[in-house]
């Protein structure tokens, strides 16, 4: 093999390999990066379960407190104790909500998070390996066209010496 085909060959073969190793590397990268999204969004429920059941501690020794200073002071619980208390206990609740619903919007953005890594991924991927074939093809049109320069040299060498033989 002459040492031009040989480089030729070389190059689209490492370009081949290089581009799919590229295409293996951005996909592992997509998963990577969807595993840490979806780490993350654990996190982030176990850190708003422990927010509302701390809301909730919180209320619940509010109302206890409620209870104490209201039966403390002789007063039975009814009407505006009762009323304070029912307030209390409504609040929390429409605070958990909230807390709930912050979670889920948070959760859903993590899990779009993590489905978008991998289809960047997924692309990233396509695209090298799309590269890769095209090292390939390259190679070969390069291959082509010197082949038809040697060609066209030997038929032009050819004429030459037929020229000079006359």
């Amino acid at each position: 093999m002459e040492p031009v085909t040989a480089a030729i060959v070389g190059s689209a073969v490492l370009g081949f390999k290089g581009n799919m190793q590229a295409a293996k590397t951005a996909r592992q990268v997509g998963d990577f990066n969807a595993k840490m999204a979806e780490n993350e969004r654990v996190l982030l429920l176990q850190r708003k379960a422990e927010e509302e059941a701390g809301l909730r501690r919180n209320s619940d020794r509010l109302q206890a407190t409620q209870r104490v200073a209201t039966a403390a002071s002789g007063i039975q619980m009814s009407g505006s104790p009762l009323e304070a208390l029912r307030d209390a206990k409504f609040n929390t609740e429409v605070d958990a909500l909230k807390i709930q619903y912050a979670a889920d919007i948070e959760s859903t953005a993590k899990e779009a998070e993590a489905a978008m890594s991998r289809a960047e991924g997924r692309a990233r991927a396509a695209a090298s390996r799309t590269a890769a074939y095209g090292s390939i093809l390259s190679g070969a049109s390069s291959y082509q066209q010197y082949q038809q320069q040697q060609d066209t040299f030997a038929l032009q060498q050819k004429y030459y010496n037929r020229e000079i033989a006359k």
